[in-house]
């Protein structure tokens, strides 16, 4: 059995293991504790924080310190002061497969590409990123861009420009002071489509040189809460001709989607 040594060096704990290195896999303490916080999550999802710091065994002021840890990354979200898995963990399963939870299914994104003909992905804020937890119709070059980059930069996509403006006034100001020194022309560029993408609810993005054309709109819950995005993407000179057609379709789609219910967590 290994056994584990402290040391505090300016204010930061490390540990060390007296047991001798075969090149096998270790525990690790702080390892343990956040995969420990996520399965108790997945096994009672809901459950609430005194909860999970009694599952642990640990001092609820250490435990406070990995949950919101794991909230900042998006590998959980809290609801009512209770628990549930993140919009990162489904990323994750997107880039390798295609599980998926939430208010929208499969088959309401197989739906909208069979109405477009379009890809179809639906999204979820992480922080200050937007996360795909959903796709359908990919080709083989959008569906390996999708699984190789899991997080996107919310005000350098359509997904996450829309979700930016249903943001609060406050927190959508708040995020672009953040990102004002390091990419004040996308901050521009976005305060400029600020009032467009607020009154026709459908946000707009041109990648690969303008060759792609991206459109999103948010998909909001019974309380009118934004909980998501879907994002039509294609080749913009065959999506161009009949962009007030297909914003209409992303619109009738997503606001559908607003009448159903959400499941905390599906079967996998």
């Amino acid at each position: 059995m290994n056994s584990w040594s402290k040391t505090t060096r300016l204010g930061r704990v490390t540990e060390t293991s007296s047991a001798s290195d075969d090149n096998g896999p270790k525990s690790h303490r702080t390892i343990d504790r956040v995969t420990q916080i996520l399965e108790e999550v997945v096994y009672h999802p809901g459950i609430g924080f005194a909860e999970i710091a009694r599952a642990l065994g640990a001092p609820k002021s250490s435990v406070h310190g990995f949950i919101r840890g794991l909230q900042a990354k998006g590998w959980l979200y809290e609801d009512n002061r209770r628990f549930y898995l993140g919009p990162a963990v489904y990323g994750l399963t997107l880039a390798s497969g295609h599980i998926r939870a939430g208010q929208v299914t499969q088959t309401d994104l197989d739906a909208l590409h069979k109405a477009t003909g379009l890809t179809v992905f639906l999204g979820v804020e992480a922080g200050d990123h937007l996360i795909y937890i959903g796709e359908s119709g990919t080709d083989a070059l959008t569906g390996f861009a999708a699984r190789s980059n899991i997080r996107r930069l919310l005000i350098n996509t359509a997904g996450g420009k829309a979700l930016l403006v249903a943001r609060p006034d406050a927190d959508r100001e708040a995020y672009l002071r953040r990102q004002q020194a390091e990419n004040p022309e996308l901050v521009s560029e976005f305060l400029a489509e600020l009032a467009d993408i607020s009154k026709s609810r459908v946000a707009t993005n041109l990648r690969h040189h303008g060759a792609q054309l991206a459109l999103a709109a948010v998909v909001r819950n019974q309380a009118g809460d934004s909980v998501g995005v879907a994002i039509l993407i294609g080749q913009a000179a065959e999506m161009r001709p009949r962009e007030a057609k297909l914003r209409k379709t992303l619109l009738k789609h997503v606001d559908s989607w607003s009448a159903q219910k959400v499941s905390a967590r599906e079967p996998i």
